[in-house]
């Protein structure tokens, strides 16, 4: 079983916005905050809070509906509000009306007055810019929290490096009231993390058990072949990437390495027997399924004497989701979106941590350790 470690319980509180299926206040309550409320817009990912912790107060709401009833002395305000409009899998639109939510957050956090503000968004927000004002939407945000009196500091992480089994890379803000956390620094990078510890077991043994995990050999394809040649069973398993075909990196991975970016959209899998991928020029006139007819790219196919795609659980793996956190849907796609969306758990501590840190020292219950949360760029 993958599980997250507990640290010790504090008094600072946390209450959740644009919560999805937990991932940043699964984070934050590891790092030992202790939960208030937390909300969202999806019915189903409302359901898989509620399911995984029930004493918790979660409520399905649009946020532009939404005050919180928990509204003196919190510690910190949680916000990975949608990044559909910001993200390179998504439009990159800056009108799109969903940009504008961290207003939602301004105004929330105006009412409330949290010592602290974190907020969680894709990396373009560097420098998509606002289409009123045509400053980068992550210096329009930082503008109008200090218009209501907090100061902010934001940040860009591989959390490779913060031990996630993937690329992926997230843009953090941390506001203050005033100066009150002007020490405040974001946690050190350590080496990348590989994705053998979170999902080896899982491809080798098929006979584990645990929540949304059904695996079974034979995955359907037109483009990838099971081609049923006899095999060692003793081979390894390997994951391989079965979407985005055009890639220019190979669709098999190593275990040393992380995984790109886990996403809603990309589909992995595992390959075992005699596994081969090759490239081919696509046949683009008369072909099925050709989205560009114009382009030149050669594409990639996986060849295996079997192979089965990637089970919900071998996906929250790589989010660091604990196999105790069971995500409920009306189909894999609910459960697909509720995984892909959601903040690294892991990630999410290591940013708790450094705000329990930063509370802490500022009011006199930890020594600042000067070199605790220096931040290494990139």
């Amino acid at each position: 079983m993958y599980s997250v470690e507990q640290n010790r319980r504090s008094d600072y509180t946390f209450l959740g916005l644009f919560s999805g299926a937990g991932g940043l206040d699964l984070g934050f309550d590891k790092a030992g905050f202790v939960h208030t409320q937390s909300s969202d817009i999806l019915p189903y990912a409302v359901n898989t809070m509620k399911k995984n912790r029930p004493e918790w107060e979660v409520l399905n709401c649009d946020v532009r509906d939404y005050t919180p009833d928990f509204r003196e002395g919190l510690d910190v305000l949680l916000a990975g509000f949608p990044c559909q409009g910001f993200s390179l899998g998504g439009n990159r639109d800056a009108n799109d009306e969903r940009n504008q939510l961290y207003k939602q957050v301004v105004r929330i956090a105006h009412i409330m007055q949290p010592r602290v503000v974190v907020m969680e968004n894709v990396l373009n927000l560097r420098t998509m810019v606002h289409p009123v004002t045509h400053k980068p939407f992550a210096t329009q945000i930082a503008e109008e929290m200090a218009e209501i009196g907090y100061t902010t500091k934001f940040q860009f992480f591989r959390v490779s490096h913060y031990g996630v089994p993937q690329t992926r890379r997230r843009f953090i803000f941390v506001a203050y009231k005033g100066d009150s956390l002007a020490n405040y620094s974001f946690p050190l990078p350590h080496k990348e993390t590989g994705i053998h510890d979170f999902i080896y077991e899982l491809g080798q043994d098929l006979s584990i058990k645990l929540p949304n995990h059904d695996p079974q050999w034979g995955f359907d394809s037109y483009v990838h072949k099971e081609t049923h040649e006899a095999f060692d069973p003793q081979e390894i398993a390997i994951p391989v990437r079965f979407s985005r075909t055009a890639s220019e990196g190979t669709p098999i991975r190593t275990f040393d390495a992380p995984f790109p970016a886990v996403d809603t959209a990309t589909v992995w899998g595992w390959a075992q027997g005699h596994v081969e991928a090759t490239r081919i020029d696509k046949e683009r006139d008369d072909a099925l399924f050709v989205r560009n007819p114009e382009s030149t790219a050669r594409l990639w196919r996986v060849s295996a004497s079997r192979l089965r795609s990637f089970t919900a659980r071998e996906y929250a793996r790589l989010q660091t989701f604990p196999d105790d956190w069971v995500f409920y849907g009306n189909n894999k796609r609910e459960v697909q979106l509720q995984i892909g969306n959601a903040v690294p758990v892991v990630f999410a501590k290591r940013i708790a941590e450094s705000v329990r840190e930063a509370l802490e020292i500022k009011d006199g219950k930890k020594k600042k350790n000067s070199e605790s949360f220096q931040m290494e760029l990139f």
